[in-house]
């Protein structure tokens, strides 16, 4: 099979729908195939006040008030905002969910705050579960999957928490508000994160079909603002796999419980391949 192939038992259409979707489906398999992306990453190693070092990265790791540092040992170096650095360098105090990247020979270096913790995360291009991705099954895109809906927003954001796909770790989103809509009959809605971009919205969620064909602890939604009067288009057929549907070293957030949704969504990105093969050993 190709990057390409995907689950369906008929040829796709070649309409502006589908053009659109193949588009969509392409940029999420060029992210995870990217050199760095999350297929890349060798290690999740958690940061605190003792020095550690780690066979896929350069130098002894520690956290504290401070923030980050690392201990270069002679002959290491690392490549930070395009400068060689070498000897004892510090990265500081990071924000939730943000990070900095050193670079190391053709391996990426990450630095972040996940849940409250600094973390360090090497990203090295010749990961065998990159060099094997082979693109993610889907359903057949529909144009009757893409929903109309309604943003109802908050009176002030609520700060959310949720679980992560790290076991004891958590999450806490601000959810401006939530989307209504209805699918076959049945009024549903979904408590709406903040998505990256100004007005963005972000919605995390699990299905019926979820842990059956689809992954089963989460799938998202990308959405663009919503208009004026708060129409918003879900387009099911874009519902993504995070990363840490194929890897254990993401610490992906887990859907509000409110947002499990009790009708099956058959559209967008099912179980991946290497989700699959992993559960089968």
């Amino acid at each position: 099979m190709t990057a390409e192939t995907t689950d369906r038992t008929a040829p796709e259409a070649d309409d502006e729908f589908t053009r659109g979707w193949r588009d969509w489906r392409e940029q999420h398999r060029a992210a995870l195939a990217d050199p760095h992306g999350f297929l890349a990453i060798t290690g999740l190693h958690w940061l605190d006040g003792e020095p550690q070092r780690f066979p896929d990265a350069p130098g002894a790791w520690s956290t504290g008030p401070g923030g980050v540092t690392v201990d270069l040992g002679e002959g290491e170096e690392l490549i930070v905002d395009g400068a060689p650095v070498r000897g004892r360098h510090s990265f500081g105090v990071l924000a939730e969910r943000t990070g900095v990247t050193a670079l190391w020979g053709d391996a990426a270096i990450e630095v972040a705050k996940r849940g409250g913790h600094d973390i360090v995360r090497p990203r090295h291009p010749e990961n065998p579960l990159r060099l094997a991705f082979r693109g993610t099954p889907d359903y057949p895109p529909s144009p009757a999957w893409a929903v109309t809906g309604r943003f109802v927003p908050f009176d002030e954001p609520r700060p959310t928490k949720v679980g992560a796909a790290v076991e004891g770790l958590e999450h806490v989103y601000d959810a401006p508000g939530r989307i209504e809509f209805e699918i076959g009959g049945t009024p549903l809605s979904l408590t709406a994160f903040n998505g990256h971009g100004p007005g963005d919205l972000l919605v995390l969620f699990t299905d019926a079909t979820s842990g059956v064909t689809t992954y089963a602890a989460n799938r998202s939604l990308h959405l663009p603002p919503p208009a004026a009067d708060g129409t918003v288009t879900l387009d099911f057929n874009r519902a993504s796999n995070l990363p840490c549907a194929y890897t254990d070293l993401a610490t992906c957030p887990l859907p509000p419980a409110e947002n499990r949704l009790p009708i099956a969504v058959e559209a967008g990105q099912r179980i991946p391949y290497e989700r699959a093969a992993a559960e089968e050993r």
